[in-house]
C-alpha cells in the first residue's frame, strides 16, 4: 500500500513539472500576437494634451511647364496658388486626436497669350490672348487623427486622417480675346470627405513638424455663373468618388504641443 501511494505521488510531481515547463515554453496567445503599439513607451500623443498647428502649400506655373506640348508657341503664362490652413485639435485618448481645421486659398492666373498651330495639313490654328482669373475661397473642417509611434520614445510616427470639410469662394474671369472685355463671377461650393496620411516628427521637445498628402475621397461641389451686371447666366453641379495619389496636395506643417503632465514625465 505505501510502495503505491508513493508511486503516486512521483506521477503527480512529474505531471506538474512537465505542466510548468508547457506554461514557461510557450505564451498565451494574446501575449503573443500583441505588437506593443500603444504600450506607454511608443505612445506620441497623449490623452488630455492639446495640439494647435497650421499646413501651408504654395505653387507656381509658368509657360516653362508647358514645352513639352510641342504644338503650342508663344506661350505667356503665369500663375500661382496659395493655401494656408491653421487648426486645433485635442487628444481625447493616446494616439487619437479630433479638431478643426480653418483655411483659405487664393488661386491667380494670368494668359497673356498662346498660340496653337497643328500644322499645315490639318488647317487648324488659334490664338488665344488677355485671359485673367482669380480665385479666393474659404473653408472649415472637422478631422480626425490616429497616430502610430515608430520608436520607443514617441519621437517619430505616422498618422492616418479623415477630414470633413465645406468651401464657400468667387471666382473672377475676364477674357479681353475681343474688341471688349467680358467678365465673368462665379460663387463656388464644395463639400469634401477626403483622406490624408503623413508623417510626424518631433523636432523641438513641444514642435512637431509634418507632412501630409491627399488621396482623394467623396465630394460634392456646385458653381453658379454671373455676369458683368449680375445676372445669374449659368449653374453646374457635380459629384465624384475618387482615391489616388495626388501629389499637387501635399501639404507641410508644425505643430505646437501643450504638453499635459503625463507627456513630461515621459520624455
Amino acid at each position: 500500500m505505501m510502495r503505491k501511494l508513493l508511486l503516486f505521488s512521483l506521477l503527480l510531481a512529474t505531471l506538474g513539472t512537465l505542466s510548468a515547463q508547457e506554461q514557461t515554453r510557450f505564451l498565451p496567445q494574446s501575449r503573443r500576437i500583441d505588437r506593443g503599439i500603444n504600450t506607454p513607451g511608443s505612445v506620441f500623443g497623449y490623452r488630455g494634451e492639446s495640439m494647435m498647428g497650421v499646413t501651408a502649400s504654395y505653387g507656381t506655373i509658368s509657360a516653362e511647364d508647358a514645352d513639352i506640348l510641342v504644338y503650342l508657341a508663344d506661350i505667356n503664362l503665369d500663375g500661382a496658388m496659395t493655401t494656408i490652413k491653421p487648426y486645433y485639435g485635442y487628444f481625447y485618448r493616446d494616439n487619437r486626436l479630433i479638431g478643426i481645421r480653418l483655411g483659405y486659398q487664393y488661386v491667380d492666373g494670368d494668359l497673356g497669350n498662346l498660340d496653337l498651330d497643328l500644322g499645315e495639313q490639318n488647317d487648324i490654328e488659334l490664338n488665344i490672348s488677355g485671359m485673367e482669373m482669380s480665385n479666393s475661397s474659404y473653408s472649415v473642417g472637422i478631422f480626425h487623427r490616429a497616430y502610430v509611434a515608430l520608436d520607443r520614445r514617441g519621437q517619430f510616427g505616422i498618422f492616418a486622417e479623415v477630414e470633413a470639410s465645406a468651401l464657400f469662394g468667387q471666382s473672377e474671369f475676364v477674357n479681353q480675346t475681343g474688341e471688349t472685355a467680358r467678365y465673368t463671377k462665379s460663387d463656388n461650393m464644395r463639400f469634401k470627405l477626403g483622406f490624408n496620411p503623413g508623417v510626424a516628427v518631433y523636432v523641438f521637445p513641444s514642435v512637431c513638424a509634418t507632412v501630409s498628402i491627399g488621396l482623394g475621397g467623396l465630394q460634392y461641389s456646385t458653381v453658379e455663373q454671373f455676369d458683368e451686371l449680375g445676372n445669374k447666366v449659368g449653374t453646374r453641379r457635380a459629384a465624384k468618388m475618387q482615391f489616388k495619389l495626388n501629389l499637387a496636395n501635399i501639404n507641410f506643417g508644425v505643430n505646437f504641443h501643450l504638453w499635459n503632465k503625463k507627456k513630461m514625465a515621459a520624455r
